[in-house]
């Protein structure tokens, strides 16, 4: 039996993804203009991937 199930949905970055995402932005930008919603919707998607890799090394034996 499993002890813990995924939720069904669009996979998400790993954090190592999103923080790539995240440098490739930044050193992408055009005009010196920043581009914080983008920013903002990556720096999410890298907290709660960080977070979901430190319960599974928490979680591991």
């Amino acid at each position: 039996m499993y002890s813990a199930l995924r939720p069904a949905g669009p996979a998400r970055p790993s954090a190592a993804e999103a923080n790539e995402a995240i440098r490739h932005l930044v050193e992408t930008r055009v005009d010196d203009e920043w581009p914080s919603a983008a920013y903002e919707f990556l720096l999410e998607q890298w907290a709660s991937a960080s977070r979901a890799e430190t319960v599974e090394v928490a979680a591991a034996p």
